[in-house]
């Protein structure tokens, strides 16, 4: 170890402050920002020079090699089916199949869909208007069906993979994305029923708010159901992917116990074909042909839609890079031992650090991406100094997923996209949206630790 674990922790909650000022008031690049306090940490904790431009590189190369084939690959589904019109479709099926006694669930499960491949900005507003719709019709408050579209959007945005955070953490902490998948429905499914159909119809009644008056010119076509081909198509493209790296993962812990013995072709193929590279080539192939071609585009249109979709990918990839460089410094300089030595000694919960840390960062400086990626680099080193399982590894995942979705607040983009688009005031966005990311929050890292202590 370079320096004193004391010294080493000090340095490491200076780069955390220079951090969130460099974001939140000099308003410099999370990327920017990551690097600028990676170099501090390895600086101050005495690396030399070229040991800090090494670390950097290292970090930078060695997450980057697998998130941004995920995250580019999912960004170009994506958009495909956005421009296709299939978020949209598969919202209008979903809602009519729950009949109108219980459209919130309908919504929710649409949401938790439709954030697999698509932003949830994106699907949002896509969405949107079919809240409007369901307002009017009813007579009831847009928050009543908003906050069910919106809580399944959130929750898988934050914690199932192939979505860019919960992917960019498990990278940076080392565990498949198969286990994360797995755990994320388990804390995520039933944070989306309280946060979702249950929390809206309570604050559906308690705040009383129309569509707003520009939402008359927004599209209000009824459900149809006369194409359910259609429906099943954009079914198997989202699903196609998590089927696939679920089932690898599934393989590869009954061969790791011995409950598989031996070297099967058969074995070998549902594992490459598992592999989340491979598994998202082939969901896009699927997209591009059904969501693409088979709608009337040309090829050089889908070129161009995947040149799009690349577009806002770039940004997340350069920060979760950033965030691999944080993680490499904080390995290489020893303050990783250090923080996983203090956490010894005080007998903290790795799970219950890493959710802290998330739900800190989070609510100082509002991006849930550089809560998540923080979070991680800070985490993994000490992670590195247990024996953990790859369950273990992804309940963490979930922790960190978990608390970086706390308390939106005004400092958050997120928060002021939900207030403009239902015309809501801060203070009923304060009430509804708020409190419902901090229901997934509290809600999914309860499950997260519940899971946690019964795999340990």
């Amino acid at each position: 170890m370079i320096g004193e674990p004391l010294y080493l922790l000090l340095i490491t909650l200076i780069a955390i402050v220079i951090l969130l000022v460099l974001v939140m008031r000099l308003k410099i690049h999370a990327f920017i920002s990551l690097l600028i306090v990676s170099a501090f940490v390895g600086l101050g904790a005495g690396m030399d020079f070229q040991g800090v431009l090494d670390s950097i590189q290292e970090g930078m190369g060695g997450i980057l090699g697998f998130i941004a084939i995920i995250v580019g690959l999912g960004s170009i589904i994506g958009k495909l089916l956005e421009v296709s019109g299939g978020a949209e479709a598969l919202a209008r099926n979903i809602v009519q199949i729950f009949g109108t006694e219980r459209t919130s669930w309908g919504l929710t499960l649409t949401g938790f869909i439709i954030s697999i491949p698509v932003f949830l900005d994106v699907g949002f507003i896509i969405l949107v208007p079919i809240v409007y719709a369901l307002a009017r019709k009813s007579k009831k408050s847009t928050l009543f069906y908003a906050i069910p579209l919106l809580a399944g959007l959130a929750v898988t945005h934050a914690f199932i993979p192939p979505t860019p955070g919960p992917t960019a953490v498990a990278e940076i902490i080392g565990v498949s994305l198969g286990w994360v998948i797995i755990f994320g429905f388990a804390a995520g499914i039933p944070a989306a029923i309280l946060a979702g159909p249950i929390f809206g119809k309570y604050i559906g009644n308690k705040i009383d708010v129309a569509p707003p008056d520009f939402s008359e010119t927004a599209k209000t076509k009824e459900p149809d159901l006369e194409n359910r081909w259609d429906f099943y198509i954009i079914l198997i493209v989202i699903l196609l992917p998590l089927f696939l790296i679920v089932n690898a993962t599934i393989f590869d812990t009954l061969q790791s116990s011995g409950v598989i013995a031996g070297e099967y072709f058969l074995l070998n193929l549902i594992q490459f074909l598992g592999h989340p590279f491979i598994a998202l080539i082939i969901a896009t192939l699927v997209a591009a042909y059904f969501l693409g071609y088979k709608k009337g585009f040309t090829g050089k249109e889908v070129l161009k839609f995947s040149d799009k979709a690349l577009a806002p990918a770039g940004l997340i990839i350069l920060v979760t890079g950033a965030g691999g460089v944080f993680k490499e410094i904080l390995i290489d300089s020893g303050v990783g031992e250090a923080l996983a030595q203090t956490i010894l000694a005080y007998q903290v919960a790795p799970i219950v650090l890493a959710y802290i840390l998330a739900v800190v960062i989070r609510i100082t400086q509002g991006s849930a991406t550089v809560a998540m990626v923080t979070s991680a680099g800070m985490v993994a080193p000490i992670i590195s100094e247990f024996d953990m399982s790859s369950p273990e590894k992804a309940l963490i995942v979930i922790a960190i997923a978990a608390g970086s979705t706390i308390m939106s607040h005004v400092n958050d983009s997120g928060f002021w996209l939900v207030n403009k688009y239902l015309g809501l005031t801060e203070k009923q966005t304060l009430r509804s949206w708020t409190v419902m990311e901090t229901i997934i929050s509290v809600v999914g890292f309860a499950m997260a630790l519940l899971l946690y202590y019964i795999v340990v």
